[in-house]
């Protein structure tokens, strides 16, 4: 296993286990506040570019789809941040709530939280249970 993928298994899942721990604990206050986020533009560019940025690093540094689950989650990870990214910078406001809406965000609130939690749980577990490399 490249120290790579250990390290970003560990920074990807400690990250968002405590995002979405701190996301859980005020339901209404994280509702309530992603009409605001969203159509605050210069606030959404900068989250667009963040996520793009982080994406690409990740993607261009460990396009790994191979070897088992932790470098395929720590792969598939960085695609998703370059969707993202992308999507926040190309849709506009009236587009971003109309998919929140149509996926019922509020009504499955715990549900959409419950997939990265465990997306989080598993990175960290298997990052920090993985065999230390050996000349990487």
């Amino acid at each position: 296993m490249k120290w790579q993928t250990i390290y970003l298994g560990r920074l990807l899942g400690l990250f968002t286990v405590i995002t979405v721990v701190w996301l859980a604990i005020d339901k209404q206050a994280t509702i309530s506040m992603l009409p605001i986020l969203l159509g605050n533009r210069p606030v959404m560019m900068v989250l667009a570019f963040i996520s793009l940025a982080a994406g690409l690093a990740i993607v261009l540094a460990h396009n790994i789809w191979s070897g088992g689950l932790l470098p395929v989650l720590v792969t598939l990870i960085g695609w998703l941040m370059v969707i993202r990214g992308v999507l926040f910078l190309f849709l506009s406001y009236q587009d971003l709530t109309s998919i929140l809406a149509a996926m019922q965000f509020g009504a499955l609130f715990y549900l959409y939280l419950l997939i990265p939690f465990a997306v989080g749980v598993c990175l960290t577990y298997l990052s920090f249970v993985a065999p230390r490399p050996s000349g990487d």
